[in-house]
C-alpha cells in the first residue's frame, strides 16, 4: 500500500512540476542585466509553446519592433504577439525537442527549458547551435502584463 501512495506522489509531483513552467516569464538582457520581455508558455496538444506578450520599453529600441532579420512567414512581423518558442515535448525532467527563435538576429535555435532546481521562480532556457549552447534564466513574471 506504501508503494502504490509513493507511485501515485511520483506521479503527481512530475506533472505538477511539467506544469510549473507554465504562465508568464520575464526574460532578460544577458549584457545589461535588463528586462526585456515577458513570454507566456502555454500547453497545446501536450506540447509547451512560448509566445512574446510584452516588450519593455528599452532605450534605442524602436516603438512596436518588427522581427527584421526574421526569415518566411515571420519576415517584418510584429515581435510583440510573436510565438518563438515551438513544439517542445515533456521528457520527464524537461521540456525539449522543440525550438526557439531569437527574435533580434531572426536564428533559430534547438531548446530545452527546466526549471532551476534551486529556484523554482527561475526558468532556464538553454538554445544549440549544434553541440554549442548559450542559457539564459527567465525570472517568472509577477504580475500579469
Amino acid at each position: 500500500m506504501k508503494s502504490i501512495i509513493f507511485l501515485v506522489f511520483l506521479l503527481f509531483s512530475a506533472n505538477s512540476f511539467a506544469q510549473s513552467c507554465l504562465g508568464q516569464w520575464v526574460t532578460i538582457d544577458d549584457e545589461t542585466g535588463e528586462k526585456k520581455s515577458v513570454v507566456e508558455l502555454y500547453k497545446k496538444d501536450d506540447k509547451l509553446f512560448g509566445k512574446i506578450v510584452y516588450l519593455f520599453p528599452r532605450k534605442g529600441v524602436e516603438k512596436d519592433p518588427k522581427c527584421k532579420e526574421c526569415t518566411g512567414d515571420l519576415k517584418n512581423k510584429p515581435i510583440e504577439g510573436m510565438v518563438i518558442a515551438k513544439n517542445l515535448k515533456w521528457n520527464e525532467s524537461e521540456w525539449a525537442g522543440g525550438t526557439i527563435l531569437d527574435p533580434e538576429n531572426g536564428k533559430v535555435y534547438t531548446v530545452k527549458i527546466w526549471i532551476n532546481p534551486d529556484n523554482f521562480k527561475k526558468l532556464n532556457v538553454r538554445g544549440y547551435i549544434g553541440p554549442f549552447y548559450r542559457t539564459q534564466t527567465w525570472i517568472k513574471a509577477e504580475k500579469e502584463y
